[in-house]
């Protein structure tokens, strides 16, 4: 039987790019060469990048063209926030609708420790992202997640700053270990606190970031 898996767009592989860092925040996004990249015609990528500037990732200037969104620090800030409104409604969710036969979470806190273990910062960072979405899937709130995953876009180069930072991958273990822990057992009230713990210490860490006047 063919492979009926649909090819993914020009707006979806752009996504994925911004997302994983292989166009940086400031860096211009020319039509010619991404129309080469992904073999695709110069109107594709010009609704793509129509697309993502409507989810915040593009911006596109007059007379300059589109470029990869910067993300500053007190919008970031702003993001974490709403993350976790939407994030400890989500966890409560997946823990009333955790079938216990599934040990996806767990399989994916392992590779986190692994990856922690050897100072894998790259892949833990991958691994915690892989995390967030699958608590969504089990949570099943179509509206949470389509905003929250939203905003973890928006992020991107922010979250993965905070995952190479010495010490946070073992800190942000602990706690998502915490809120995979209360989902396991069924518990949505200890589930959405370790989600909000969580999302503090990151609320905590980007504010101290700007205090210290970083990029």
């Amino acid at each position: 039987m063919a492979d009926q898996t649909k090819p993914a767009s020009a707006t979806e592989k752009l996504r994925s790019d911004i997302i994983a860092g292989v166009f940086v925040p400031g860096e211009r996004l020319p039509e010619i060469a991404l129309s080469e990249k992904y073999s695709v015609g110069r109107a594709a990528i010009r609704s793509a990048l129509v697309e993502l500037r409507s989810e915040g990732l593009v911006a596109i200037a007059a007379n300059r063209g589109a470029m990869v969104r910067r993300i500053g620090l007190d919008e970031a800030i702003e993001i974490a926030e709403a993350r976790k409104v939407l994030e400890t409604l989500i966890a409560a969710k997946a823990a009333i609708n955790h079938d216990p036969s599934d040990e996806s979470l767990s399989r994916i806190v392992g590779e986190m420790q692994a990856a922690v273990s050897e100072n894998e910062n790259s892949r833990y960072s991958e691994l915690n992202r892989a995390l967030h979405r699958r608590i969504w899937e089990i949570g099943r709130h179509r509206v949470a997640n389509d905003l929250v995953s939203n905003l973890r876009d928006r992020s991107a180069h922010h979250q993965y700053r905070l995952a190479v930072m010495p010490g946070r991958a073992k800190e942000s273990l602990e706690q998502h270990v915490a809120i995979v822990d209360a989902i396991a057992t069924g518990d949505p009230e200890t589930a959405a606190r370790a989600m909000e713990r969580h999302l503090d210490s990151v609320i905590e860490v980007l504010g101290q970031w700007s205090e210290l006047g970083a990029p």
